[in-house]
């Protein structure tokens, strides 16, 4: 069933409701003062049923004007007591004033709710002056009173503290989210975009290269660029489908995406990478199961992050990919025999390559190493734990 929209009133009847409410609340002391006075021969149910709406009128202001509603209820309690009438009711004006006190601690700054609260106790220790005489009884009073009004004004004022730390949490938490979300897609656009252009840039000097000599290779390298540039696309529209899902329109309507590549895709890396002249050796081990697409995910990008920086740094045309499923774990190992010099993103260099794939593994709660090898070349390593349900038997 659809929703009933909310209609604002029209202007007129707003100012007209708010005219009425205001009339109510400042004759809400005099009335109050004149029921008091007729209380000795008993209240009549009119005059108990105008006092009850007069007092949720003037309660009603608490929410713009809570000051002034406060003073218009203290005001009613000091006309309560000096029309020296029943002592409960003077004390149920004393409660009435001490919750509107907690009500503006619990929803206005504390400068606000401590001037409400030094108001609220010098008004009411003045209305206490009119209840019955002796001074202890007016001792007992005033110390009702402070205790009261001091228990109201530490309510509120905690209501409002975890509601501004609970504000501060979420905020936190928002800006935390935002970070991270647009680090993880930092991270995607890098590994993707890296890899396919370090490939393209191969492919292009291959072909720039062979273009009178071997026109046929020439052809090889303009398809790989094709091909590697289709890819880069279709990832690049899985990325931004993904910043489009946060558009409520999207979500309505959310377009088709292609699935994420996982660890099925090496062999078409490998083909990839061999296109630019790269001979990739994939060892699986271990029984082959589905893996989450997280941990799928990540795999693949440490294997396309390691082989882009092969192409591009290592120095040499071989490269050892070992894919290793573990009773809780998956293992990945890229080796090469390459140069073991700094490689983009250890910390001398401008890249963020290693940076990004330390990130992705300790988000999955994995341990990674990445490193020269003793006997020459550059090693990365990857173990990620894998959950329950996905654990051999």
């Amino acid at each position: 069933m659809p929703a009933i929209p909310h209609l604002p009133l029209p202007r007129g009847a707003r100012v007209a409701g708010e005219a009425l409410t205001w009339c109510g609340a400042i004759a809400y002391p005099v009335i109050l003062h004149v029921t008091m006075r007729g209380s000795r021969q008993g209240f009549s149910a009119p005059m108990l049923l105008l006092v009850a709406v007069l007092t949720v009128l003037t309660a009603s202001l608490l929410r713009h004007r809570p000051l002034s509603a406060l003073a218009l209820l203290l005001a009613g309690g000091f006309a309560t007591a000096s029309a020296r009438g029943m002592l409960e009711v003077g004390f149920l004006q004393v409660l009435i004033s001490d919750l509107a006190v907690g009500y503006i601690a619990a929803t206005r700054p504390r400068r606000t709710s401590l001037t409400a609260a030094i108001v609220a106790l010098g008004a009411q220790a003045a209305s206490a002056l009119y209840l019955p005489s002796g001074q202890g009884a007016y001792v007992q009073t005033l110390a009702f009173i402070v205790v009261a009004l001091a228990a109201a004004w530490t309510a509120g004022d905690s209501i409002r503290e975890r509601r501004e730390h609970a504000k501060a949490l979420y905020s936190q938490a928002t800006a935390q989210a935002v970070t991270a979300e647009r680090l993880r897609i930092a991270r995607e656009l890098h590994d993707m975009i890296a890899h396919s252009v370090g490939v393209i840039a191969i492919q292009a000097g291959v072909g720039r290269r062979v273009i009178d000599t071997q026109p046929d290779e020439a052809r090889n390298a303009l398809a790989a660029i094709e091909a590697t540039s289709k890819e880069t696309l279709a990832g690049l529209g899985r990325t931004l489908g993904a910043l489009r899902r946060a558009d409520a329109g999207a979500r309505a309507n959310p377009a088709p995406r292609d699935p994420a590549p996982g660890l099925d895709d090496l062999d078409r890396l490998a083909a990839s990478a061999k296109g630019a002249g790269i001979r990739v050796d994939i060892r699986w081990l271990g029984e082959r199961r589905p893996l989450p697409a997280d941990i799928e995910l990540a795999a693949y990008r440490i294997v396309q992050e390691s082989l882009t920086n092969v192409a591009r740094h290592a120095g040499t045309r071989d490269c050892h990919v070992t894919v290793d499923y573990r009773a809780g774990e998956l293992s990945i190992e890229v080796e090469n025999g390459g140069r073991s010099g700094l490689v983009p993103g250890t910390g001398g260099a401008t890249g963020w390559g290693i940076v990004g794939m330390r990130e992705r593994i300790a988000l999955l709660r994995g341990q990674f190493t990445a490193g020269p090898r003793p006997g020459g070349g550059f090693r990365v390593a990857a173990r990620l734990p894998l959950p329950e349900g996905v654990h051999l038997p």
